[in-house]
């Protein structure tokens, strides 16, 4: 499995790391345990050193699935896991009562998380969302002290703005940069990229193959259940999958020639923009994830990778990919 570092952290992972969220949480039904827990175990023993999960997955119980999975082998893996919301049980099972990234309640969350994932220290720690009560420097001086006392190792921030970004790095070192990046959302290019380049930091994408869409496998006649995200993302209406099939086209077309499948075309793509650009696709299937595994042997030349460029600036991508509530939460 090819290595690349996040940024210049020194932190190690494999090219293709995994999501781990949809294995408890986001759609229903969710993985069997044991079943997901062999999948944990097969995709380490396929080089996968990289584990992305969050408190807010379940939740609870994706950090806790992917806790006792790994746990035998520790020191081989790197387990990312986020933190930023008020998850209030009081008031029923996983009810979500906003963000809260205080930095009090910031060192309660590391400490139940350490707990879940059985490890001693959290290798990568990020604020799931910005809050906007709570400013960044104090984020970053909370995790800053949980790091200095050897409980977290590294520190991320998931779908912040530029200007977010260079506050929190100043204070304390950020190490990789969570955000939605594919061919048709394309947004962090314009300042977060950049951002990441300058001060040496890593750049995770989540959701690269479109949450699901860019495998080619979904139409407009694809139904998706309530408790799918997808359900009631604007991106995701029949009306704009049948207009985005163009998307699918390209990547379909680019892939007759170099042997490979749309899926595998739109994460080479990912992996060919930056060396330390990481991608994290979401999987729950051995044949879904041999598939994105096969995208590290697709080699996009410079001539295929400026053909791609030609072909999407002439494609207009329909609908926000989140609704209103949640697209506000993005790039603060």
């Amino acid at each position: 499995m090819e290595k690349r570092k996040l940024g210049k952290s020194g932190l190690e992972v494999s090219a293709l790391g995994l999501g781990c969220m949809r294995m408890s949480f986001g759609d229903r039904p969710v993985g069997d345990k044991q079943e997901m827990i062999s999948f944990l175990h097969a995709a380490v023993e396929r080089g996968i050193t990289f584990f992305d999960t969050a408190e807010v997955y379940g939740p609870f119980t994706n950090e806790e699935l992917v806790g006792e999975a790994l746990a035998p082998f520790r020191g081989q893996v790197v387990i990312s896991t986020k933190f930023g919301h008020n998850i209030d049980t009081t008031r029923g099972p996983g009810f979500m009562a906003g963000l809260d990234s205080r930095p009090e309640h910031i060192k309660q969350v590391a400490e139940a998380s350490l707990k879940r994932l059985k490890v001693d220290a959290i290798d990568l720690f990020s604020q799931h969302r910005v809050d906007p009560d709570v400013p960044i420097e104090d984020v970053a001086g909370a995790v800053k002290d949980l790091i200095q006392a050897g409980k977290v190792r590294h520190f991320g921030l998931s779908e912040a703005g530029a200007q977010t970004i260079r506050r929190a790095h100043a204070v304390q070192p950020v190490t990789a940069i969570q955000s939605e990046y594919s061919l048709w959302w394309r947004t962090p290019e314009d300042e977060v990229l950049p951002a990441c380049e300058q001060l040496g930091i890593g750049f995770v994408p989540f959701s690269p193959l479109g949450r699901g869409f860019l495998t080619g496998k979904i139409d407009e006649n694809t139904t998706f259940i309530s408790s799918d995200l997808r359900s009631r993302s604007p991106r995701y209406t029949p009306e704009a999958r049948k207009a985005n099939r163009v998307v699918i086209d390209l990547l379909a077309r680019i892939g007759e020639q170099k042997g490979a499948t749309p899926a595998q075309i739109a994460l080479a793509w990912l992996l060919a923009q930056k060396p330390w650009i990481v991608p994290i696709p979401g999987s729950r299937k051995l044949e879904r994830l041999d598939e994105n595994l096969g995208s590290l042997a697709v080699e996009l030349t410079p001539d295929d990778l400026r053909a791609i460029e030609s072909a999407i600036s002439k494609i207009t991508v329909q609908g926000d990919r989140y609704p209103r509530e949640l697209q506000d939460q993005t790039g603060r």
